[in-house]
This record gives C-alpha cells, sequence and structure tokens, in this order.
C-alpha cells in the first residue's frame, strides 16, 4: 500500500495527489537542443512545487537504527548526525538509508556524502 493511500485525505486531494505522481515525463533543452523524453519513476518529483512537500510525506518513516543517532529532513534533502560514541555503526545507519531508499524508488547521492 503506497503511503498515499494510508494517509487520510479526502478522495478529491488524493485522487488529484495520485494523478500528479503518475506517468510523468521530463525533457531538458539546453542551447536550442531538446533530449529525448523520458518517464520519471522517482517518488518525489524534484523541481515541482510538491516536491518538498512529498519529501516530507516519503521520508516520514526514516528513522535512525541507533539511539543517539540522528537524521534531519530538509525540503528534498536528508543528514545523518552519527556522535563519535556510535561511530561503529555509521555503516549500519548508511546501509539502513541504502534500503530504505531503494524502497522509496530514490538513490542516495554519494558525491554529496561527506564524513567529518
Amino acid at each position: 500500500m503506497s503511503k498515499l493511500a494510508t494517509m487520510q485525505l479526502p478522495d478529491s486531494i488524493h485522487n488529484w495527489l495520485r494523478d500528479f505522481f503518475t506517468n510523468r515525463y521530463h525533457c531538458t533543452r539546453y542551447a536550442g537542443h531538446l533530449s529525448t523524453v523520458a518517464g520519471i519513476k522517482a517518488s518525489v518529483i524534484q523541481g515541482s512545487g510538491l516536491g518538498p512537500a512529498s519529501y516530507v510525506v516519503t521520508a516520514a518513516d526514516l528513522h535512525p537504527c541507533t539511539v543517539g543517532n540522528l537524521i534531519f529532513k530538509y525540503a528534498d534533502d536528508t543528514c545523518l548526525v552519527v556522535p563519535a560514541t556510535n561511530s561503529s555503526t555509521l555503516c549500519l545507519e548508511i546501509e539502513h538509508i541504502g534500503v530504505w531508499a531503494a524502497q522509496n524508488n530514490l538513490t542516495l547521492n554519494c558525491g554529496k556524502t561527506k564524513k567529518w
């Protein structure tokens, strides 16, 4: 069952949101050239007006595995904070987020991942 289906929404809002997230396509125009049209299969449509709100709904069930670790969620981004006392749990947490992302049709951007 989708997260949208489990929310208590009026039918008209539910149907509007379902329609918004279904059968979406994208192409890019750059320097006078137009890319081929591709279907969007992500659960959060980046750059849309509903993107940040949809991420909030999508990420509602994302929580750290270990007490003391924290997950902060911003518009369409997530930050995991693991204190030094829990450093041994870092790989477990990253794996957990990766599984969650795959289940929600999202991918981790490893290029943005930083360890301080």
